[in-house]
């Protein structure tokens, strides 16, 4: 008489970003196709949860706890999962706690060059990165290390998002609302332009936006639309005023889901290196991205068919042109996204709306 095999159940730790935790998407491909029937729960910080119901590999979520009565449920609730393998891709003194708390018997993390190797006793495997193949090759290569550590072979590179129907329903009814309402005639190609940025420094200048949008209206027939969350929406009304075409300003979604749906409706989506980026590659639209100084070979939508523009590195200082004196070696606080021209994001942002 056979015993069945024990049942696999898998938690993935990572805390945040959005971007970061749409590319896990690569992790849970290959090990759904390694363990088909494998239970896979992600990890994260609350405010990035929203986008794990989009990935078709996941079965589960779950988000750290605030408070002690917070954390007291959830290291029960760590314990009745019976998880039996790990991946923290964070290594931080709490990631490493709740990787031990687990109890699994699989724990695996990385081990980065010149990065100290926390807890090192509570994991049970390591993969090592070292700085020069972290700097060389797409985040998602340095993700796939985890699963390889453990034994899982790496069939697939596939990221790939999957809209709710009730938000592509809610979003088709909105752009098609806005087109009646504005009394703009439905153009055969839509591109979407995003020119929000974590950091203002990464922000392309706001006329040379708008320059790209007249262009792409007046030469080729493209509508274009302009989307930002609330913090960002000043963004896009400056953007509005300074183009002499007319341009569907589009209140971004309250929810990942909601963006996913919106992303999806259009022919090619302009924007910066950001998460609503990786969320477009994801759903399949093709993106044109806005990269400073940056590493692009990691931080790259994922994807043949996508664009990145950057200036060659490291570029010519902007000088007296910067608002604010450029902090080199930081891309969050230098300009370097600047020295693209409109012509470059023009014919980029162009050839992808017409492909």
């Amino acid at each position: 008489m056979s015993t069945a095999a024990p049942a696999i159940r898998i938690l993935l730790i990572r805390r945040r970003y959005l971007g970061d935790i749409v590319l896990l998407g690569s992790v849970l491909r290959n090990l759904r196709l390694h363990w088909p029937a494998a239970h896979l729960t992600v990890l994260t910080e609350p405010a990035y949860a929203g986008v794990l119901s989009l990935n078709p590999d996941i079965n589960g979520a779950l988000t750290f706890p605030r408070g002690l009565t917070g954390w007291l449920g959830f290291i029960r609730a760590l314990r009745r999962a019976r998880f039996t393998h790990v991946l923290d891709f964070d290594n931080t003194d709490k990631t490493a706690i709740v990787t031990r708390l687990t109890a699994a018997r699989v724990r695996v993390t990385f081990d980065r060059e010149l990065i100290p190797f926390r807890h090192a006793r509570w994991y049970t495997q390591a993969a090592k990165v070292t700085n020069a193949a972290y700097d060389s090759q797409h985040i998602t290569e340095t993700y796939l290390a985890l699963p390889a550590a453990i034994g899982v072979p790496i069939m697939s590179r596939e990221v790939r998002l999957v809209p709710h129907r009730e938000d592509v329903a809610a979003i088709s009814d909105l752009l098609g609302g806005q087109l009646k309402s504005t009394g703009v005639p439905r153009y055969h190609r839509r591109v979407l332009v995003h020119p929000g940025s974590r950091s203002a420094h990464r922000i392309w200048p706001l006329d040379r936006f708008a320059q790209v949008c007249d262009r792409l209206q007046d030469e080729l027939d493209v509508q274009v639309y302009l989307t930002a969350g609330p913090r960002e929406r000043p963004l896009i009304e400056k953007i509005r005023a300074a183009a002499h075409s007319h341009l569907v300003l589009t209140r971004a979604p309250a929810t990942v889901g909601g963006l996913a749906a919106l992303v999806a409706e259009f022919d090619a989506f302009l924007c910066h290196d950001s998460g609503p980026m990786h969320v477009a590659a994801a759903v399949g639209t093709p993106v044109v991205a806005l990269f400073g100084s940056q590493n692009a070979t990691i931080w790259r939508p994922l994807g043949a068919k996508h664009r990145v523009l950057q200036t060659p590195l490291p570029c010519a200082c902007i000088g007296a042109e910067a608002p604010v004196p450029c902090v080199r070696g930081d891309s969050y606080r230098s300009y370097c996204v600047r020295m693209l021209s409109v012509d470059e994001v023009f014919d980029a942002i162009s050839a992808q709306a017409s492909s």
